[in-house]
């Protein structure tokens, strides 16, 4: 009994522990900016003379030989025919969403016990 009642006030009178910052775990760098694109401690001559200098916007270095030329309608063939593609896969995708809407209230229609849900087309007579 004595030990619900002490728990009952330890529950309501809980403090908050917060850590004792001590100045061993905080420390301030000092920031100085680089005066040179250079890392500290490397002469400037040394890296010039161990690499060339670059040819700007030169992208010949990437470019690959191909064994046969660019054929340009073969790929407009297949751009066209991927974009085909991808049209008759959306009209078959509406199509699906209207019909499966269509029968969903013929559905509701049926559960509902009415009897004029489908509907029926006559032929006119001549």
């Amino acid at each position: 009994m004595l030990n619900k009642e002490r728990d009952a006030i330890g529950l309501t009178a809980v403090k908050t522990q917060r850590p004792i910052p001590s100045d061993d775990e905080h420390v301030v760098l000092k920031f100085r900016p680089r005066t040179s694109a250079e890392p500290p401690g490397h002469p400037r001559e040394s890296i010039r003379a161990t690499r060339p200098a670059p040819a700007a916007n030169d992208l010949s270095r990437y470019e690959k030989p191909r064994e046969e030329p660019d054929d340009f309608r073969q790929r407009m063939l297949a751009n066209v025919a991927a974009f085909a593609f991808t049209v008759a896969l959306t009209a078959i995708g509406i199509w699906l969403a209207m019909s499966i809407a269509d029968l969903r209230k013929t559905q509701d229609c049926v559960l509902m016990g009415r009897r004029d849900c489908a509907k029926i087309s006559v032929m006119p007579r001549t």
